[in-house]
């Protein structure tokens, strides 16, 4: 059994190393966690020890098959958990983030079957990021920046790559959801903002930024 610490670190390791695809630094785990590189390198210890991670000096920290299952099934308790409250309890998406944390280190693989299967096995969370199933395989759907689409085609909001609780409360105030049809009607030469329609309803002018953050498919 992991302590939170440590299921805090392999999460962080698994996102930085993009599922387990690349080595990330020590000073990079530091900077993401907002903690002292001697803390890191006392935890890249710990976790070697149980086979959860290889360390190589100067060439970084690679997690194990054993580190990835364990991090997806973090990640899995968490957007179930998110998707619960969001569901069930009626939070708004930008207030379920800090809670989720709370609640994806309990320890109870029945609660969370229960948990998966009173949602109806959801694929997503309400910020439209795959939920892993209890083998930790994930549905990926290939998805674009909506700063990538072309003048007047539909594209279909799926998912954010910012979810700040700043960021998602300012789409929800514009109108923008997951799920949302957005047509591009104009783009602006000078910043790269966008004049865009949601829903064939609301026009709206979004900044270079947001439209990079908007994760499309048409």
């Amino acid at each position: 059994m992991l302590s939170l610490t440590e299921e805090n670190y392999l999460k962080t390791i698994y996102r930085l190393s993009d599922g387990g695809a690349k080595a990330v630094l020590t000073n990079e785990i530091a900077d993401s966690m907002n903690t002292k590189a001697a803390s890191v390198t006392d935890m890249v210890k710990k976790l070697s020890v149980k086979d959860l991670i290889s360390y190589e000096p100067y060439y970084g920290v690679k997690i194990t098959r054993l580190g990835k299952n364990e991090a997806l099934m973090v990640i899995r308790k968490h957007r179930l958990w998110e998707t619960f409250l969001v569901d069930k309890l009626k939070f708004s998406w930008d207030e379920v983030h800090d809670v989720a944390e709370q609640l994806e280190h309990i320890q109870s693989p029945l609660l969370i079957e229960k948990l998966d299967e009173f949602l109806g096995y959801p694929t997503a969370d309400p910020h439209g990021h795959p939920i892993p199933d209890k083998n930790g395989k994930i549905q990926i759907l290939k998805q674009v920046p909506l700063s990538e689409i072309a003048l007047n085609k539909k594209a279909f909001v799926r998912s954010v790559k910012d979810g700040s609780s700043s960021f998602l409360q300012y789409l929800s105030k514009i109108g923008i959801y997951i799920g949302a049809t957005i047509t591009i009607l104009e783009r602006i030469e000078f910043d790269g903002s966008l004049e865009i329609v949601i829903d064939n309803k609301k026009k709206v002018f979004i900044s270079r930024d947001v439209s990079e953050n908007l994760l499309v498919t048409e």
